[in-house]
């Protein structure tokens, strides 16, 4: 992740941290461009918490809440792509090919899967489940009309998963951007360095568990629908398969996700020993 007093790069998918660099910081203009960029993020974040909280209040279910944070959350975590650019321009010490690595991991999620398989067909869950007879039958019984009708029923969106996902994002996100605002200011309370170096062991594995379920939710339609797909044959010589490359990314999960997770393990111990060391000197 980035120093103590970045503005928002990352080196661990949001959920951790890496040890901050040792290097001189941004200057005043680029320090007072990235403490507006955090509080703005952090304030849009807070506003999906928000969000999340009032619609769960209104409607008494934690079912399909991703409706109501819909906007903001698309605007908030498409505004990360910003963070490619300050490692490109050099105000944040982080890698560009890293942080565009897990923030275009991020926006892929919610715009390539979450936002785009808009609906699940019935025939599709059918495939699903061994043994399914239901959209067969219903064709036999029911007009042709309805059976379209029956099939538009199931949406990602409305995916428990995809809160799941949502949740772990929101409360990194809000201690993230927190965190280095704090930072840039030069007055970091510890209550934020130890939910920055402590909530990612449950976060993280929230918030991978919620991906990964969410894509395998989303393939039944991407395999259906062709979505995204390129077939042969065509002027460009060149096929592309949605599905299988949904498929790569979750398996690319399983090498990514225990090296990152105990590699924020083991940045844990030596940033939160050390301030414990600091504070016994003093």
């Amino acid at each position: 992740m980035a120093a103590s007093g970045s503005g928002g790069s990352r080196a661990d998918n949001g959920y951790g941290s890496q040890q901050p660099r040792r290097r001189k910081g941004p200057g005043a203009l680029a320090t007072a461009y990235l403490v507006i960029y955090n509080v703005v993020m952090t304030a849009g974040w807070l506003v999906i918490a928000v969000g999340l909280v009032r619609a769960y209040l209104a409607k008494g279910s934690y079912h399909s809440l991703y409706y109501s944070i819909e906007k903001p959350l698309k605007f908030f975590q498409t505004g990360a792509l910003l963070e490619i650019l300050h490692c490109a321009f050099g105000i944040v010490p982080s890698s560009v090919v890293l942080t565009a690595f897990q923030v275009m991991s991020r926006v892929f999620l919610t715009w390539a899967v979450t936002h785009s398989v808009k609906e699940l067909p019935l025939s599709c869950l059918c495939t699903a489940m061994p043994g399914c007879s239901l959209l067969p039958l219903s064709r036999k019984i029911f007009p042709l009309s309805f059976i379209h009708f029956s099939c538009m029923q199931a949406q990602v969106q409305t995916e428990d998963s995809v809160l799941l996902f949502v949740v772990a994002w929101t409360i990194t996100e809000i201690i993230r951007y927190s965190f280095y605002t704090f930072s840039l200011l030069n007055h970091l309370p510890y209550l934020i360095k130890w939910a920055r170096y402590t909530l990612f062991i449950v976060l993280y594995p929230m918030g991978v568990s919620g991906e990964l379920l969410t894509i395998y939710a989303a393939l039944p339609f991407v395999r259906q629908s062709g979505l995204y797909s390129i077939s042969l044959p065509n002027k460009y010589n060149f096929s592309f398969d949605y599905y299988t490359f949904l498929i790569l990314v979750m398996i690319s999960y399983i090498p990514i996700f225990p090296q990152l997770y105990f590699h924020m393990l083991h940045q844990r111990r030596k940033v939160l020993s050390h301030t414990e060391e600091h504070k016994k000197s003093e």
